[in-house]
Parts: structure tokens; sequence; C-alpha cells
């Protein structure tokens, strides 16, 4: 593999990233490292946990990661160890449990920016500002359950607002306050940052290829020399799990309706021997006490049985006894007169 993840701390059962830096910095957290990651583990294990320390940052960077962890099937738990200011307070507030430190911050204020060129120029950022602020209002009243107007009111008015673990769950912003081991010795949320990012040091990232090796193992990974190679593998494989569904799918409904189709077969045959029998034993073909016997035959091969039953002998009616009786005694009398006619001279 020739890229490791720098920020994701191994466990057995739980995925461990961190949000450690400045959002799009160049040295810091990069979107698109966090969302390849993001959907990597997701596919490996079934809990991740984000923890955050971060100032803010770009805000597009910052929102594809928003979107990643809102839209990711996996239970992920947001952890605020230091600070989460600006851009990375929304990411915070993504809409999956989150938990603060007792020292940590959030910290609330309109995006801000910069350029350098015409009025032109000038005007289309300001006016792209002022989007920004609508989308990351409704962003933050979705959380909070406010409107867009409320939240640019408190928040948006050219003040940073810092807001403490336990204001934060006094507001709904956050839902709840974990404990640490040792006390910080900081108050302000520059101090309070510089704390949490001295632990990177001491933290025990996942810098070998143990977890690489074993996907390398399994034949859809064994030709994988990267991790967007592996990224890219997964991918595939989640499409085709999507399409194996689809035609799960589609055969049920074919096979729900050639079940129907082999019951109304079933049932107009059942009726075809029903009326089969009933009308052989109405011209005594078949006997009722044989009836039984006959409707087993039937139902074993159909066609063959329908050929016995046609071939058995029918009772006659004194009619056709009768009928035959007259048939004879017509047949013997012109017989007789024929001989008659011819024996005078008749023809």
């Amino acid at each position: 593999m020739k890229k490791r993840y720098f920020n994701m701390i191994p466990s057995p059962d739980t995925a461990c990233i961190l949000l450690y830096g400045e959002i799009g910095g160049f040295d810091g957290i990069s979107d698109k490292d966090i969302v390849a990651e993001l959907y990597e583990y997701a596919s490996m294990y079934k809990n991740i946990d984000i923890r955050i320390n971060s100032p803010g940052g770009s805000v597009y960077a910052g929102m594809s990661i928003f979107n990643a962890l809102r839209s990711s099937e996996a239970d992920i738990t947001i952890y605020v160890d230091g600070i989460a200011a600006s851009m990375a307070s929304v990411i915070a507030l993504c809409g999956k449990p989150v938990y603060m430190s007792q020292y940590a911050r959030l910290m609330l204020h309109a995006p801000y920016g910069g350029c350098y060129g015409n009025k032109e120029e000038l005007r289309n950022v300001s006016d792209e500002l002022e989007a920004l602020e609508d989308t990351l209002a409704d962003m933050y009243a979705s959380r909070l359950g406010k409107t867009r107007e409320e939240i640019k009111d408190t928040y948006f008015d050219g003040k940073d607002h810092w807001i403490t673990a336990k204001k934060a769950k006094d507001m709904g912003l956050v839902d709840g306050i974990y404990d640490i081991k040792e006390k910080v010795e900081a108050q302000s949320p520059q101090d309070i940052y510089a704390v949490f990012q001295a632990r990177l040091k001491n933290q025990t990232f996942n810098t070998d290829n143990s977890m690489y090796e074993e996907l390398r193992k399994r034949p859809s990974f064994a030709a994988c020399a990267t991790d967007e190679d592996v990224v890219r593998m997964l991918a595939s494989l989640e499409n085709k799990a999507g399409q194996y569904d689809a035609v799960v799918k589609e055969r049920d409904g074919l096979k729900a309706s050639l079940d129907g189709y082999i019951r109304k077969e079933k049932d107009a045959r059942e009726l075809e021997i029903k009326n089969l029998l009933e009308t052989a034993m109405q011209e005594g073909r078949i006997a009722p006490a044989s009836r039984d016997a006959y409707e087993a035959i039937l139902k074993q091969d159909f066609e063959n049985g329908k050929k016995i039953i046609g071939s058995l002998p029918g009772k006659k009616s004194i009619e056709d006894v009768l009928d035959d009786h007259a048939q004879e005694k017509k047949s013997s009398w012109n017989e007789n007169w024929r001989g008659i006619q011819e024996k005078n001279g008749f023809k």
C-alpha cells in the first residue's frame, strides 16, 4: 500500500477517526481522506467514533465531511475532545449522537472570507457569503429545532459565540458530557485546543498493513495495490450488492406471479377431473365405488386416464334398447318386402 491514513486508532470492534486540525488545511484535515476513510471503515466496523479538536476551516471541505457522516449507515458517535469551532461545530452537529468533554468548547459564528479583485468579483464573494450563511443556518437549525432567521439573528451577528459543554447540553446542542481521567489545566479555547492536539503524540495509530493484508487474502481484493484500489473495490461490491437486491426483488415478484398461474392451472385441472368423473358416472362408465381410484389415476396421468375412462363401455337406457330393436325389425321387414317384389316381377 503506498498510502497510510494517519488518524485511525485501531480497535477490535470500533474504528476511531480523529478530526484533529484545520479542515482543508495543508497539514490538517483532508475531506477527501476523511470521506474515503469513513466509507472504507464503515464496511469493516459497525461502530465508528469521530473525535474532534478543530478550529474550523474550509466551509466546502467541511460540508463534504458533514454529508458523509450524516448519510453513513454505520453507528457513528461524535466526541468533541477540545474545541469544535466554526465549520467544525457544524460537523459536530450533523445529526449523530455527540458528546463533549467537560473542558471542551463549541464556537458558532458567521462564515467569513476574503478576495482580491475588481468590484464585480467582490460583489460575487459577498453574495456567496450570504448564501453560505443561509446554508449553515439551516444546518444549525435542524439540530436546535429553530428557524434559519433565529440562528442568523443569534449567532451570525459578527461575533464569535463560545459555548461550554454544560451550556451546550442545556441548549440541546449535544447529547451529553463525558469525563476524562486527568484534569486539564486550561481555560481559554486556544489552551484547550493545544492540550488535546498534544495528545496526538501519545496515540497509537493504525500504521501497519494488517487490516489490508487481511483484506488481500480475499479473492476480490487480491489485486489491490493501493488504498484507492481498495475503496474502488468496496464501491464496486456495494454496487453489485444493490444490483443483487434488485434481482432478488424481481425474482420474488416473478415467483409470486408464477405461483398464481400454477394455482389457477391446478384449480382448472381439478374442476376438469371432477366434471369428467361426474359425466362418466352418469353414463355408467364407472361405478361410484370406483370414483376415487379413477380420480387418483387422472391426477397421476390425466391424458391417459381420460383415454381409459373414454374407452369404458357405458350402460344403455331402455330407450336405446328399444331403438336398437326397432332398427333391427325395420331392417328385417325391408329385406322381406324386397324379396316379395322380386318374386312377383317387381324391381
